[in-house]
């Protein structure tokens, strides 16, 4: 009896650890990221100025963040750009992990429905938490038929990594999860649970026409 309490006792005090470092180790990463780059660039910036005030390193990130978008929209530096991405791809290494990122960047970013859809597929005998991505392209279309969607499944504690799956329509199943939530509850292997969307205006157009639909068909179920 009293080594089942013991066993007991260890396994509750392991998975608080456990669920701590989950919860602490993003914090930590980025506040030390975060402070890296303000500590570097208030510590030029106070080498060079004759001035200095708390909150200078932010504004000035702010601020070169801002002007290069707003010199990037000028032809001259488009060029420049262009000319610089050129270079950049003729090395092998560094041309692979720079067009990665860019591509990913540009999908996040500029994307209007990636990441909008919450969805659950069926994942080795299992289920897995997804988002619906973009569209399949077409000479996988041309393979697969139109019967298909395009899923992300992040794997967790790792927001880097993830699996792409290519699921059918009928397998899909749409939840009412917002995409916020949902990534932080994957990104933490359960120990952040997720929120229901607050209303269905939060739902976004495009791809969603179909999630909406399913969605619908759920609550009159």
């Amino acid at each position: 009896m009293a080594k089942e309490r013991k066993s007991c006792l260890s396994k509750r005090v392991s998975r608080r650890f456990v669920n701590g470092l989950i919860l602490l180790v993003p914090v930590v990463i980025t506040l030390l990221v975060v402070s890296e780059v303000l500590h570097f660039t208030e510590g030029v910036l106070g080498k060079h100025l004759p001035f200095y005030f708390p909150g200078l390193g932010i504004i000035t990130v702010v601020l070169v963040i801002y002007f290069v978008g707003w010199i990037s929209s000028y032809w001259i530096m488009r060029r420049l750009i262009h000319y610089g991405e050129a270079l950049l791809g003729k090395i092998p290494v560094v041309k692979f992990i720079y067009n990665s990122v860019k591509h990913l960047s540009t999908a996040v970013f500029e994307s209007n429905n990636m990441f909008d859809h919450v969805v659950l597929v069926p994942f080795h005998q299992s289920k897995a938490l997804g988002f619906i991505m973009a569209d399949v392209p077409q000479m996988l279309k041309e393979k697969l038929g139109d019967d298909y969607v395009c899923v992300f499944v992040p794997w967790s504690l790792n927001m880097t990594s993830g699996t792409n799956l290519f699921v059918r329509k009928q397998d899909v199943i749409y939840l009412d999860i917002s995409s916020e939530s949902a990534l932080q509850y994957m990104l933490t292997a359960g120990a952040v649970m997720p929120r229901r969307l607050e209303s269905d205006a939060e739902m976004q157009p495009d791809v969603s026409a179909e999630a909406a639909a399913e969605l619908a068909k759920k609550k009159k179920g």
